[in-house]
């Protein structure tokens, strides 16, 4: 390396240098004290609260042997499942796909329609789902007005109703998402295939999937992490309940550390949480064989 690329290469690490403390304080410095507190008995009050000790796996033992633990992660599998892959995935999947080719003012229209729902804040979606959902809300009052009986739908089908409040809001992600890769997919290859006698299911199965599978996997990535950090919309919907049924593991660690004061444990249920997202993103990148 001559003198000249080493100046260059000086004055850039002293450009980056801001960045990379800002990077090392907000962001490594945290990961680093959550896993550390996850090995202690760290608490809110009490004696605990003064003197820290390092307890080693016992937050994870205890994690393990908690019935509240096993039922609050089954329950983020399924939210994950019907809400994130099934829903937002496919969904927002199919309404770019649908609108391909379709005239600029329609795909204008229907974006601003599903991007609504996505630009909202998260709480005030809670609060419009409970008014739409409640015991006297928009949907039974509809319900009430064609002679059938009302529902309630946030004790009788809470993890349903909090899956659909959550797909409304995060779908117009999805949309956009693919709605970029489908445009940059050839056309020529669409019209040959169309030439050869291809279906509209065979070309979507056989040429547009592959071509994006990329996007599916880093969507199916960003979409699956954000849902399984959603509190603020099961927490103000149904508070996680009735009684576990909605009891999400972002709920349950809010729980464990805000309500019962338990820092340390609540900081070791979140190491599960990324673990969750780790080994499902690594699941994705296999199975479509795409290359990060």
């Amino acid at each position: 390396m001559n003198l000249a690329a080493r100046s260059i290469a000086r004055r850039s690490i002293f450009f980056l240098l801001p960045s990379w403390v800002l990077l090392l304080i907000f962001f490594v410095g945290p990961i680093l004290l959550t896993f550390y507190f996850s090995f202690t008995n760290l608490a809110l009050t009490g004696a605990q609260a003064q003197h820290m000790q390092f307890t080693g796996f016992e937050n994870f033992v205890k994690m393990f042997q908690d019935p509240n633990f096993r039922i609050s992660l089954t329950k983020t599998i399924i939210f994950l499942f019907l809400s994130a892959i099934v829903g937002q995935q496919i969904l927002g999947f199919l309404l770019a796909f649908l609108m391909k080719e379709k005239n600029t003012t329609f795909r204008r229209i229907i974006g601003i329609v599903v991007i609504a729902g996505w630009v909202t804040p998260e709480i005030v979606v809670a609060f419009c789902w409970v008014a739409f959902l409640s015991d006297s809300g928009t949907l039974n009052t509809i319900l009430q007005s064609i002679g059938l009986e009302s529902v309630t739908w946030l004790y009788t089908f809470p993890m349903i109703s909090v899956c659909i409040a959550n797909i409304w809001h995060g779908t117009a992600f999805s949309m956009l998402v693919f709605q970029a890769a489908l445009d940059d997919v050839p056309k020529s290859l669409e019209e040959a295939a169309k030439i050869d006698g291809a279906s509209r299911l065979q070309i979507l199965s056989r040429i547009i999937i592959p071509i994006v599978k990329g996007s599916i996997v880093t969507n199916m990535i960003l979409v699956t992490l954000q849902t399984l950090g959603v509190f603020t919309l099961i927490y103000a919907m149904t508070g996680g309940g009735p009684g576990t049924s909605t009891q999400t593991l972002p709920i349950f660690m809010y729980n464990q550390a805000f309500v019962n004061y338990q820092l340390g444990y609540g900081t070791a249920i979140s190491l599960v949480l990324l673990l969750i997202g780790v080994v499902a993103s690594l699941f994705y990148i296999r199975s479509m064989k795409v290359q990060m």
